[in-house]
């Protein structure tokens, strides 16, 4: 028989996995730079530069701590035995592939993505690596579940140091994107691009943001260091509204806005989209630029070129079904 702390590590697991999950984009531990490149599920990873998909995004198995609100902080003690730590592995209880790896997703000045691989469609403006959840290697495949009724989006993100943020830019890293360009909702980070460029940084740019469609601010959190900032966003497809749920790391999500309306979302297919996470970052202007290519964020503007980078855990989508998930097993009634 298990030792009883190993059997209460296990419970922990299993309790802490919000269901149902609709999509899991929590990276397993068999998931490798080989899946990655190849853009299997859970992620589409076109979404770059020139290189593979593995330069820019790396799973950082057991070298980092994901957020502790869906999965055991490995950072702790081993539980104590009879004998001494025990010390848990898959082949003594298989519960701990459920456990995930950290995504470390980055930036360089390579990172110019090809739309359909048209060197004429180059997006020179930005500098962007993203992740897209789909399924059986479409996204298209993911909506019928995911954008109708009434759906919650999960993510944690934390401060990469090695990879420093520029924030008199600025960052989208969290948002579904309907044909049309625009958000259904969206996380923003640094100083909004404006032009012409104003007084760099902004004063919340050390914020993370959450906007609406009308890229109105739902809810702000200082977006301090080396804790997971854990976020969730309640989406009602039908009566279009919104609501934010915040925690830090294992801390249970709690409620920080009621259902905010967000009618200026489109109703329907046409307000379906692709759920992207990662590093996209806009431009400054540039001077030299002509008054209609200064407002052309996509092809057009100035970047440093650096390497940047965010790491993410705790990522997936949920049903509403038995609430909405707030961790340690736990779920709340729908927000209204």
């Amino acid at each position: 028989m298990a030792p009883k702390s190993l059997l209460v590590a296990l419970f922990f697991v299993v309790r802490a996995l919000a269901k149902p999950v609709l999509w899991d984009g929590r990276a397993p531990f068999n998931f490798t730079s080989v899946n990655l490149d190849a853009s299997a599920d859970p992620y589409l990873s076109v979404v770059k530069g020139s290189n593979k998909a593995s330069h820019y995004t790396q799973l950082l198995g057991n070298t980092s701590n994901s957020t502790p609100l869906w999965s055991p902080d490995r950072s702790l003690p081993q539980p104590i035995g009879p004998g001494g730590p025990v010390q848990i592995t898959p082949s003594q209880a298989p519960h701990l592939e459920l456990i995930e790896q950290v995504i470390a997703v980055s930036i360089d000045n390579s990172s110019v993505f090809v739309p359909g691989g048209n060197t004429a469609n180059s997006q020179y403006g930005f500098r962007r690596t993203e992740l897209l959840a789909q399924r059986n290697s479409d996204w298209h495949n993911l909506l019928p579940d995911t954008q109708t009724g009434i759906t919650v989006f999960h993510f944690s993100i934390k401060l990469d140091p090695a990879k420093p943020l520029n924030y008199n830019h600025e960052y989208q890293i969290v948002f579904i994107e309907p044909s049309d360009g625009s958000h259904v909702f969206g996380i923003q980070l640094g100083s909004p691009f404006t032009n012409p460029t104003g007084t760099l940084p902004v004063a919340n740019a050390h914020d993370l943001k959450v906007l609406d469609h009308a890229k109105k601010i739902l809810y702000t959190a200082a977006f301090t260091a080396d804790v997971w900032h854990n976020l969730a966003v309640q989406v009602d497809w039908s009566k279009k509204t919104l609501a934010v749920l915040y925690s830090k790391d294992g801390a249970e999500l709690q409620a920080v806005t009621k259902a905010l309306p967000n009618s200026s979302a489109a109703s329907g297919s046409t307000g379906q989209g692709e759920f992207h996470f990662g590093v996209l970052k806009l431009p400054l202007v540039n001077p030299r630029d002509t008054n209609d290519h200064k407002n052309d964020v996509v092809h057009y503007g100035t970047q440093e070129g650096t390497t940047e980078g965010l790491l993410y855990s705790g990522i997936f989508i949920e049903s509403t079904k038995d609430g909405v998930s707030i961790g340690n097993g736990r779920s709340i009634p729908l927000i209204v």
